[in-house]
């Protein structure tokens, strides 16, 4: 019989497509990681139509004294809070809701844009294991009570519109939007590790057009820079950082190169060409998703049978690839070209090693509408990434490990 671990790691929260129904300073806030299940929440078409410019809110932001264009050395600063890691597979914050607080452990979500964690009045396996929230128990409580759906890879997620005060580190948001989970059906909500997601996307892919967190932190000129950045790490040890407002130095070594933004309202770079040992794919059209929430390397499924055949990988019964550990060190480099340079991922990189296995972050990923791969805590652990709301860029540099 498989183990629990084994079985954790079917698991991932990755992208996802919401489908609707019906005083300034530099903030870091704490990170968990615990397991992920590699695969079942891989699948965000960020269908949603992208604006042409930034606003926030249906505000048009005055970005002039945000220092667009900047480079990382005007941008620096921070407090930084530590990652847990499990696995290599899962990170996850501590946030409050509600007075007096009310805790939960919730993913940072690049890939979606929605944040919510369950209700109290969810009867879902997966709420019985999770904290929950407790609106009678909040006296800073509003109700919405309008009705929401997102749809993910491992069951959809629904339930009603509430507003609280929530807590993220040192910062806090007075009347933020959040779902209330009513109903997490599936086996993959209830074995995760943490209780939601708080999406740090844009609010042009949130369902209900919900303000996210982000978003309503730089509407409300609570960070110095319209900015967060990802440290991620590599072991329990030293598991990283995340950062609203700001960049820190010891979190990066040498220059940080920025790429544009592809799609306005997402954050995904154009992705130039793929190289796999000595072969090149050169590539047009195509997008690379920038995403803490996903803990793989997800690619057309075409390519990824091809280099999963190359590497040697054969398929489980749970739809992960493995191959034998011995061969990890002959196994050929991959690389990534972004914005012109190649971000390259050795095979100790895309190789997860869990217990005595072995086991490839190559996933079968497609989209039907947009051609684009998904670049998840795989290829983030190795270079340190911010995202730049404000002049709509994603910046890329080597990690540093402490």
């Amino acid at each position: 019989m498989p183990s629990l671990i084994s079985l954790l790691l079917v698991f991932c929260l990755g992208a996802v497509a919401p489908v609707a129904k019906g005083d300034g300073g530099v903030h870091r806030m704490k990170l968990q990681k615990m397991p992920m299940l590699l695969d079942d929440m891989a699948n965000d078409e960020f269908r949603s139509q992208a604006r042409e410019q930034v606003s926030l809110h249906g505000a048009s932001v005055d970005v002039e004294g945000w220092g667009l264009g900047m480079t990382s050395e005007r941008i620096q600063g921070g407090h930084p809070v530590p990652l847990i890691n499990f696995l290599n597979s899962q990170y996850f914050t501590e946030i409050s809701l509600g007075t007096p607080k009310q805790y939960f452990n919730v993913v940072l979500d690049t890939g979606s844009s929605n944040f919510w964690v369950p209700s109290t009045s969810c009867n879902s396996i997966a709420c019985y294991l999770h904290k929950k929230y407790d609106s009678t128990a909040s006296s800073s409580f509003k109700k919405n009570g309008s009705e929401f759906e997102i749809y993910y890879d491992s069951g959809a997620i629904s339930g009603i519109i509430s507003q609280d005060v929530l807590s993220i580190g040192d910062l806090t948001i007075k009347s933020q939007d959040f779902g209330e989970a009513l109903v997490e059906p599936g086996l993959g909500w209830a074995f995760s590790k943490f209780d939601g997601i708080l999406g740090l996307g844009f609010d042009t892919t949130s369902v209900n057009n919900i303000v996210p967190p982000f978003i309503n932190m730089v509407e409300r000129k609570l960070l110095d820079k319209p900015i967060f950045s990802f440290r991620v790490g590599s072991s329990e040890e030293d598991a990283g950082e995340a950062v609203f407002g700001g960049i820190v130095d010891d979190h990066y070594k040498g220059e940080i190169h920025y790429v544009p933004v592809r799609r306005s309202g997402h954050w995904e770079v154009g992705l130039d060409s793929v190289r796999f040992g000595d072969d090149v794919l050169d590539l047009e059209n195509t997008g690379a998703v920038i995403d803490t929430g996903y803990s793989l390397l997800g690619i057309p499924s075409d390519v990824a049978e091809l280099i999963n055949a190359q590497i040697g990988a054969q398929p489980s019964w749970t739809g992960q690839y493995t191959v034998e550990c011995d061969t990890v060190p002959s196994l050929p480099d991959i690389g990534f070209k972004l914005g012109g340079r190649d971000y390259s991922l050795t095979s100790e990189d895309y190789i997860l090693r869990v217990q005595q296995q072995c086991i490839s972050s190559f996933q079968s990923f497609d989209s039907e509408v947009e051609q684009f791969w998904v670049l998840g805590s795989v290829f983030l652990r190795k270079y340190f990434t911010v995202f730049d709301y404000g002049s709509q860029e994603v910046g890329f540099a080597i990690t540093a490990r402490a």
